[in-house]
């Protein structure tokens, strides 16, 4: 028999080519996106988690240990309870939009007409000020740190962004009282209500509620146990504000 194969017939094996190793520049480049997208997506997943779930802690509160943390003080835990929206006064809710952002239930998360004032105010030489609505506050409170810069301010929008598309403006004030800082390590309407008036959040009056909200701006100097005449006076304002807004 003849085993002779036909020249025709046969196959030389192809040289295997090696494949193109990529530069440094654009490994960078390719880590750069996938940690992009990992984060676009990551993000997404949270704020849509927590329009149903309790946030368990905050970036505020987290960042009171590393503060603690590193001026060596002693661990403190922090006194905050979540509490359902049922289970907080209506004047709560109607006391921190009237100081913190009366265009709550208009806007979609920002301000624009405040944040033009503010940067026109700070063209002119004055300090800039803050015009961030409720739903920045859950941004930055929920997910940031209390840095200052142009980074977390790029993340604050995009946390509000995704806030605003996914959570309803209910959500969005339930979340807000339960983080919000109302002293020195004390977070959270509940807390605050148990703390300063020994009741639970539902049973907070308007005067009780506007007290709280008065020292939002900065509740580590305005104290809500010792009231200083510009918290009185304060607080005096916003219950005027509740009123307008509920008639």
């Amino acid at each position: 028999m003849n085993h002779f194969r036909h020249p025709a017939r046969y196959r030389f094996p192809s040289p295997r080519r090696s494949k193109p190793t990529l530069s440094w520049p654009r490994r960078l480049k390719r880590l750069a996106s996938v940690a992009v997208w990992c984060f676009l997506a990551s993000s997404l997943l949270l704020v849509a988690a927590l329009r149903v779930l309790p946030a368990p802690t905050s970036a505020f509160m987290l960042h009171q240990h590393i503060d603690d943390l590193a001026e060596g003080r002693a661990y403190r835990p922090i006194n905050q309870h979540w509490v359902g929206r049922e289970r907080i006064s209506a004047h709560a809710f109607h006391a921190v939009i009237a100081s913190e952002d009366q265009l709550f239930y208009q806007h979609n998360g920002f301000d624009v007409d405040a944040i033009g004032k503010a940067f026109q105010q700070y063209l002119r030489g004055g300090k800039l000020r803050g015009a961030s609505t409720i739903s920045q506050q859950v941004a930055k409170n929920l997910f940031l740190s209390p840095a200052k810069h142009f980074v977390r301010k790029g993340l604050e929008i995009w946390f509000t962004v995704l806030i605003e598309a996914l959570w309803d403006k209910q959500r969005i004030l339930e979340v807000y009282l339960n983080i919000a800082e109302f002293g020195d390590h004390l977070f959270g309407i509940e807390a605050a209500s148990r703390h300063y008036f020994g009741i639970p959040a539902r049973q907070l009056s308007a005067a009780q509620a506007a007290l709280l909200a008065a020292t939002l701006p900065n509740p580590i100097l305005l104290k809500a146990d010792q009231p200083s005449a510009y918290v009185l006076k304060r607080q005096s304002w916003i219950l005027g504000q509740m009123r307008n807004l509920t008639d």
